[in-house]
């Protein structure tokens, strides 16, 4: 058993891990190479997406012969004996889930061919527990703290049996105990394999087959091909000149900061009221706030004016490709909404008119056509070995709030009161910005959300005065 101490805002706490151990599907699976889509395919997705959920202790709403009974919040009655240990409840519900999600109990590779292929041979998934001396509530339950405080609770792990002929391990968890009887889940999953939706679904099947159900309600559907592209007969063809895009004197830079901001309902609120009194136009929260964070990372990063800014908002294809993805599909299924315009106009244009831009992208990227063609052309550069490389004007939002993976996921301690993604290493950190819901435990922040976003050191003072603004929207300052 390893120990390490972690110090943070002056209190060290000791965290103890136990050997990893390989949890195997509960029954016999299929024994199979699988292949991936044009989207799964794609290089920039080839990351461990990592996420910590946090729980709080336990309560206890009755007594029967002589032993406490459990209620979840679906209203299912579990013997303690038997669910106490939520490293004990998690490790046998992944298990069983497995049965069904067997491809991640495999072997993830990149063939010669350029080709990801995971090959399912019940390898089993790296399964840490851990226990922390130390109350959940002393780190604020992981609400805004350091990313090296998060860091301990998820883990990377290269273990003997994973070669580079044999491939890696596309899952791994991480249950941490504490103190306070609370603790932690920490997953890292293979984004080349789920999506954000496809992870949400999984991660609520465990918690299923975790309070009572002999099987996931969602049956895992995997199919893959049907989202492989055709290549158009033109080559690839980039349609922005990159010497025409904006540079930044923050970038290249080798010191990040990780920041995660609070925005309330009341400032959403008066963000939107006004940009109707600008424009006469209503929007939508992700219309309103990705705008006026766009415009903050162009001014903290000190952008040339006279160079192109490009905003792209992820738009899921679920429900909207023809013919239509099958209920229970995990893989990637997105597209994104690009928006290009010159510096000056976002910096010193009306904010409102580039809502505008926005809500039309998105609009557009809806559509079963926009879909398609987006997953041709990536198969395109996919034969032709393009690599679409992200600039530093560029900026991708991804939208965190609708996958249901707060309150919602109960493994019989009801459902999390807090979930936070740990800074990815997509687009170098600095080109990514995630919205995620606020933790439960703060009232003030109901019907808010967080805004993540990395930047050079030296530009997040700048970025906090940008955002710090946006309580000051009775100014007419405030949207100049």
């Amino acid at each position: 058993m390893a120990n390490g101490k972690i110090k943070t805002n002056n209190l060290p706490f000791l965290l103890e891990k136990k050997e990893v151990v390989l949890v195997k599907p509960a029954k016999p699976t299929p024994s199979e190479v699988l292949s991936f889509s044009t989207l799964d395919n794609d290089p920039n997705l080839e990351i461990i997406c990592q996420s910590i959920y946090v729980y709080r202790a336990k309560s206890f709403s009755s007594i029967k012969g002589g032993h406490h009974d459990l209620v979840s919040s679906n209203g299912k009655t579990h013997d303690l004996e038997l669910s106490s240990d939520p490293v004990t409840v998690i490790s046998d519900a992944l298990s069983r889930v497995l049965v069904y999600y067997y491809p991640l109990a495999g072997k993830l590779k990149r063939d010669s061919d350029g080709e990801l292929r995971l090959t399912c041979n019940s390898s089993g998934v790296p399964f840490l527990s851990a226990s922390a001396n130390c109350e959940l509530s002393s780190l604020d339950y992981l609400d805004g703290v350091a990313v090296e405080v998060a860091k301990p609770f998820v883990f990377d792990w290269r273990g003997e049996d994973d070669d580079d002929d044999d491939g890696r391990h596309p899952l791994t968890l991480q249950v941490t105990k504490f103190s306070c009887g609370g603790f932690t889940v920490g997953m890292g999953l293979s984004h080349s394999v789920c999506d954000g939706p496809g992870a949400a679904q999984f991660y609520r099947a465990m918690a299923e087959v975790a309070t009572g159900k002999t099987e996931p309600s969602v049956k895992p559907v995997w199919e893959r091909e049907r989202l492989v592209g055709k290549p158009t007969k033109t080559p690839f063809q980039n349609h922005i000149d990159k010497s025409s895009l904006a540079t930044s004197p923050h970038l290249p830079c080798t010191e990040i900061e990780h920041g995660c901001f609070n925005v309330n309902s009341e400032t959403i609120k008066r963000l939107k009221t006004s940009l109707m009194k600008e424009c006469g136009d209503e929007f939508t929260t992700i219309e309103a706030l990705s705008a006026y964070v766009w415009r903050s990372r162009f001014r903290a990063l000190q952008f040339n004016s006279d160079g192109k800014t490009v905003f792209s908002l992820t738009v899921g294809s679920r429900g909207r490709l023809n013919p239509p993805l099958p209920d229970g599909y995990y893989g990637n299924a997105f597209t994104g909404a690009y928006v290009t315009i010159m510096g000056q106009d976002l910096n010193e244009g009306p904010l409102s008119r580039v809502c505008k831009l926005i809500k039309e992208s998105k609009k557009i990227a809806c559509s079963s056509d926009y879909n398609w063609n987006s997953i041709n052309m990536f198969e395109t550069m996919r034969r032709e070995n393009i690599k679409l490389e992200m600039d530093d004007a560029t900026l991708v939002l991804t939208d965190w709030r609708q996958l249901g993976l707060v309150e919602e996921v109960d493994f019989g301690w009801k459902g999390p009161v807090n979930m936070i993604p740990v800074p990815w290493r997509m687009f170098g950190y600095v080109g990514l910005c995630i919205f995620i819901s606020p933790s439960t435990l703060d009232p003030a922040m109901k019907g808010g959300l967080r805004v993540l976003l990395s930047f050079p050191a030296t530009a997040m003072a700048k970025f906090k005065e940008e955002m710090d603004a946006l309580l000051n929207l009775g100014d007419d300052k405030a949207l100049a």
